[in-house]
């Protein structure tokens, strides 16, 4: 067994999240990094370091959890990488294409484990749906549409480091939420999105530099066409992340704000309400946010314990991260030009 204690880089809601799943795990938190040394001490994470540097130069850490502002992942990543250590980042996994890219070369140079955290995967009812699919449950996919919505932004009063484009990127609420969305439904169907017609807009006249509402048609290698809405200024919406597959033959949908249902559309029957009966938890004890955490933790440190990546990781890994960077560029270059633009990967 390999030594495979963590540090966590930043120190805010994203930092504690991380730590308590790794917790619930069995995986030991050697120390964390903050923005200060003070900040460190007064986040109530335990031991911590002064620098990002001295993190690095701790032998017991195996692997670095990066839930640093967005502007920040690149370097602090590589850095990582460079020193042997595995690599766990929230996304999105760099702020632009070349550096996202360089991210997935180095990885695969070092030979490291990497995962960004699309966690929405680890839902049970992801899981099965996934499957519904790859058996053929639904037929040939015809539409993949839905949303994300939120209303955490929506009073010209509420801020957040997100909204300085130099720390979180010029993309907002697509990065922060709508990639999520087009990870999962890519998971889902097993199509990639190959083009994109979009559209953003700024609702708070002195947020212009980032996007609070977007939408896109999207089109799919297989034939799928999408459409997808993204907002962090819909009030009432908590975090409602939504998908619906339609296929020849039938229809699903999931809903974030209800991980534990499954709906699933008939043409000629009636239509069904398909309860989780999968996972660690006994069935009737909801399945949540923390738990997607633990599951996405647990298949990136088998993993980490086996010291290399696996030849096909059952975790979204910085190819996904990626995927999701080309793919926002692609809808920024569609809105600023107002035409389809096709992904370039």
């Amino acid at each position: 067994m390999t030594d495979r204690g963590a540090a966590i880089v930043g120190t805010g809601w994203m930092g504690r999240v991380h730590a308590e799943a790794l917790a619930r795990i069995g995986i030991e938190v050697v120390g964390v990094v903050g923005s200060s040394s003070d900040r460190a001490a007064a986040a109530g994470l335990g031991a911590y370091y002064c620098s990002f540097e001295e993190m690095l130069d701790d032998p017991r850490v195996r692997s670095v959890h990066i839930c640093s502002p967005n502007h920040l992942h690149h370097a602090q990543a590589m850095a990582a990488m460079r020193t042997g250590k595995h690599v766990i980042c929230e996304k999105p996994l760099a702020l632009t294409p070349a550096h996202a890219s360089e991210l997935v070369t180095a990885a695969n140079d070092f030979g490291v484990v990497n995962a960004v955290c699309f966690i929405n995967r680890f839902y049970p009812l992801c899981q099965q749906a996934a499957d519904k699919i790859r058996h053929g449950d639904l037929g040939p996919t015809r539409l993949i549409s839905g949303s994300y919505l939120q209303d955490w932004l929506s009073k010209d009063t509420d801020t957040n480091w997100r909204l300085d484009p130099e720390r979180g990127g010029s993309l907002r609420a697509v990065s922060d939420i709508g990639s999520h969305w087009l990870d999962l439904a890519s998971f889902i169907t097993g199509q990639r999105v190959e083009s994109v017609m979009a559209d953003l807009t700024t609702a708070l006249p002195d947020r212009s530099d980032t996007d609070d509402i977007a939408g896109a048609l999207l089109r799919f290698d297989q034939g799928a066409r999408g459409v997808l809405t993204v907002s962090q200024v819909s009030p009432g919406r908590k975090n409602q992340l939504a998908v619906e597959i339609a296929g020849a033959d039938a229809s699903l949908r999931w809903d974030l704000e209800h991980p534990e249902q499954l709906w699933i559309g008939h043409r000629d029957e009636p239509n069904q309400l398909e309860l989780r009966g999968t996972g660690d938890q006994p069935i009737g004890h909801a399945l949540g946010y923390p738990d997607a955490f633990k599951a996405f933790f647990r298949a990136v440190y088998d993993a980490i314990e086996a010291d290399e990546p696996p030849q096909q990781p059952d975790y979204p890994t910085f190819a996904d991260g990626f995927e999701q960077v080309l793919i926002a560029d692609a809808i920024a270059e569609s809105a600023r030009l107002e035409t389809w633009v096709p992904v370039q990967r």
